[in-house]
């Protein structure tokens, strides 16, 4: 059976080890925050600003949550986010996606000042992951790799197959692995829709990180003995017994992996919990850039 990832605990030890960074910070009269930019009313989107409000309280950081009506129109959104570029008291600006009523998100993006973009979706950004200069790293990548730097499981030089080319995950997380870098340097294939034989690939990997959206898209069949894998993927399920009417399930069918993997993350409490850390810890990165 496989060791567990558990991505609770490690981003529980994170958020500690960000508190005597905040202390340091307000020694030096500075107040590290941030601010969410949410517009319209999707509830998904709006229990995730939520959480992001109580992990900043939680951890001593300046939390400003911004909620503006579906009707919210680019030119009034701009305006909010070059106030924020221009506000010393925060540190990281994030819009939170999807936007709704744009019709071009990286307008938006864009108009984010690169040093306060912690969620890296500014083009700066992006084309500072690419050739290998970026200092603050896509949320739930950088949560990737972070778990398994924790975990002692080294990239450099074994086969990575991410399953999934999402700007948001896929794509800079391929960015990330092939860097030459400590916890990196690894020989990476992505695998998307428009792959003839995707497990042709995935039986090869010595690590598997499945970011495709399909619930238990991969299965035991489909790995081979000892492969670390890391499940990105929060789906919602039917399933009668519970009071919800759903259960949440990864895209790997855990049951079957579990079996031949060495490690594997369990959905929910693997990178679930990543993604709201790594967004602190670029906040702090960025804090500390400004106010050394």
């Amino acid at each position: 059976m496989a060791n567990l990832i558990d991505g609770k605990k490690v981003a529980a030890d994170m958020r500690q080890e960000f508190k005597e960074r905040v202390v340091q910070l307000k020694a030096r009269g500075h107040i590290p925050g941030l601010a969410v930019v949410l517009v319209g009313d999707d509830p998904a989107s709006d229990t995730y600003v939520r959480m992001k409000g109580k992990a900043c309280e939680e951890t001593g950081l300046y939390s400003e949550t911004i909620r503006l009506p579906r009707e919210t129109t680019e030119e009034q959104l701009i305006a909010i986010i070059d106030g924020l570029n221009a506000n010393n008291a925060i540190d990281g600006i994030l819009v939170q996606h999807p936007i709704q009523n744009m019709k071009d998100e990286n307008v938006i993006f864009n108009r984010i000042s690169p040093e306060k973009d912690v969620d890296c979706f500014n083009a700066i950004n992006v084309g500072k992951l690419v050739l290998g200069s970026a200092y603050l790293f896509p949320c739930t990548p950088a949560g990737v790799i972070e778990l398994l730097k924790r975990y002692a499981i080294d990239p450099k030089g074994k086969h990575v197959v991410i399953v999934g080319r999402s700007n948001i995950v896929g794509k800079p997380l391929a960015n990330m692995l092939v860097q030459k870098k400590a916890g990196c340097n690894a020989v990476v294939t992505v695998v998307h829709t428009g792959t003839r034989d995707p497990f042709m690939h995935t039986k090869s990997a010595d690590i598997i990180i499945a970011a495709a959206g399909v619930p238990e898209y991969i299965t035991g069949n489909a790995v081979k003995e000892g492969v670390v894998i890391i499940d990105v993927g929060t789906n919602r399920v039917p399933d009668a017994s519970k009071k919800s009417g759903h259960r949440l399930v990864g895209d790997v069918h855990f049951e079957s992996c579990e079996k031949k993997a060495s490690y594997i993350t369990p959905v929910p409490g693997g990178v679930g919990p990543m993604t709201i850390t790594m967004l602190l810890h670029n906040t702090l990165l960025s804090a500390e850039r400004r106010f050394a």
